[in-house]
């Protein structure tokens, strides 16, 4: 059987992982070997984080209307309690939005909630 000898195959493989680690800063851009390393770590990074970033989100929008509801004199626990118990379903990406776009419609929701509380 003859010999193969991999060279395109390897020049492609390196050159496919140079071209990933374009930008990095000094040898993880030009060194295959720091490049493998970099890129494979920065896949991990962007797995991981894509993930994270769902939670972060969700985090800003809670952030954002407990401080809107601070406002009228309510706790966001108590706030979201209230709009579950009025059977109120507004995620909370939207009900952030209105809290910053429309806050003369949030208000009508603050009323609502504080409606279902004391009922």
């Amino acid at each position: 059987m003859a010999r193969v000898k991999g060279g395109p195959t390897t020049r492609k493989r390196r050159k496919k992982i140079i071209k990933q680690a374009k930008g990095y800063f000094g040898t993880k851009s030009t060194h295959y070997k720091k490049a493998k390393e970099q890129v494979m770590k920065s896949l991990a990074y962007a797995f991981r984080d894509r993930k994270q970033r769902k939670r972060d989100f969700r985090s800003l929008w809670i952030q954002r209307i407990n401080a809107a509801v601070r406002e009228h004199d309510m706790s966001y626990s108590q706030f979201m309690n209230g709009l579950n118990k009025a059977n109120v379903e507004i995620n909370r990406n939207m009900l952030s939005e209105l809290a910053i776009h429309n806050p003369t419609e949030f208000k009508m929701l603050v009323d609502e909630s504080k409606k279902a509380l004391k009922n």
